[in-house]
């Protein structure tokens, strides 16, 4: 039997933020790929690598990881006030589904750079110098973002000393504001109540804020389930008993929240919702080594992502505490001291981060018009990914 020849596809692999990921321009994709469906998904999970049952993505491009297995897919905006269109997948390390429920926040540090370099936003919008404002849509949950990318003799600046925890080496700053990051189609809390009883069996009682902004999050107090917030990933991701906890609570969380009909469902959303959980501001050593003093955070967070203890902080998690921190009574507010607050910096495993938000109350609900954070990107390799003509019909 004859196999197939590779397929070469334009791509570029990029980090944005604590993240990296393969990125292509729609019309690069072979045809069948450029829709929603089974054709789209096989070739992105042969382009990561996965299902990989040694966990490696030796045959792929992931890092078998949750913050490298990720595929971004970008084309001209047709919206009003848009410039160009982003869809983020998440692909699965052990099992072949790619997840379509979320944003990735960090990532979107690089949309804004990948679009202009791709030619995706008009040229009379890029500057010579100065900054470049890129309007995102955000196809996966249908929000605007902006990023404000900068331009030095009218090509993107990736270089630059702007440090971010979590990212080895500096580079220039990219700012992103995430507008009305509130659910599009439900309410930022789905309960109702800032603070609810989440009962999990086999685990426990225990609050729990349950919010739907930026990405669908289930926030804990630290304490309630016998940690301290200053946990580094070893802690956690070492032990198979804690994750089966955290995966048990994120599945009853996520029916709670109405994402789910069912726990047996939470199995192929793996993506969303995410479970993080709080502390008041301690003092510890980051995994690079870095200490970080309890005087300048304000809380620690700890957060989960597809199964495992994240190293640094997702960018849309980092949405949701900046939204939760600003509304007083939220386990996050809590833990941050309570009261009105329109910025919080946090402790994560890599180091601090630090987001702004303001909230305010319309008729009785709460809303946040923005959340603001500066993340950094830049383009790692650029030229045509390969992946088995058997995995996709090009012609």
């Amino acid at each position: 039997m004859t196999s197939k020849p590779q397929v070469r596809i334009p791509a570029t692999y990029m980090r944005g933020g604590t993240s990296k990921g393969v990125f292509f321009n729609i019309d690069d994709l072979p045809a069948a790929a450029q829709v929603p469906g089974p054709a789209r998904d096989a070739l992105l999970l042969r382009v990561i690598g996965s299902p990989d049952p040694y966990g490696k993505h030796t045959d792929g491009m992931g890092g078998a990881t949750s913050s490298t297995s990720k595929t971004v897919i970008l084309a001209r905006s047709g919206r009003p006030d848009h410039d160009v269109d982003y869809l983020f997948g998440q692909v699965s390390i052990d099992r072949p589904f790619v997840d379509w429920s979320g944003n990735c926040g960090n990532l979107t540090a690089a949309v804004g750079s990948f679009a202009i370099a791709s030619g995706l936003v008009d040229r009379a919008r890029v500057p010579d110098n100065g900054t470049a404002v890129v309007r995102i849509w955000q196809a996966n949950i249908h929000k605007t973002i902006v990023a404000h990318v900068p331009i030095t003799n009218g090509e993107v600046q990736e270089t630059g000393e702007f440090e971010l925890d979590g990212v080895t080496f500096p580079a220039a700053e990219v700012r992103i504001e995430f507008l009305d990051p509130a659910d599009a189609e439900g309410a930022m809390f789905p309960t109702g109540n800032l603070v609810d009883e989440l009962d999990v069996p086999g685990v426990g009682r225990f609050e729990a804020t349950l919010i739907n902004a930026g990405i669908p999050t289930i926030f804990l107090n630290a304490a309630d389930i016998g940690y301290a917030g200053t946990e580094l990933q070893d802690a956690i991701n070492g032990d198979d008993r804690a994750l089966a906890m955290f995966e048990s609570i994120r599945a009853h969380g996520a029916v709670r929240m109405g994402l789910i009909g069912s726990v047996d469902e939470a199995v192929a959303r793996q993506h969303t919702p995410k479970v993080a959980f709080v502390a008041p501001p301690q003092g510890y050593t980051a995994s690079s080594g870095k200490p970080i003093d309890a005087a300048d955070i304000d809380l620690n967070v700890r957060a989960l992502s597809m199964g495992k203890l994240h190293h640094a902080m997702m960018g849309t998690a980092a949405v949701a505490i900046g939204t939760a921190a600003a509304i007083p009574g939220t386990l996050v507010n809590l833990a941050a001291g309570g009261g009105g607050r329109e910025a919080v910096t946090f402790g994560h495993p890599s180091g601090t981060l630090r987001v702004g938000a303001a909230a305010s109350q319309r008729d009785g609900d709460w809303v946040v018009d923005k959340v603001v954070m500066s993340r950094s990107a830049r383009v790692l390799m650029e030229g045509r990914v390969r992946v088995p003509g058997d995995v996709i019909d090009v012609s």
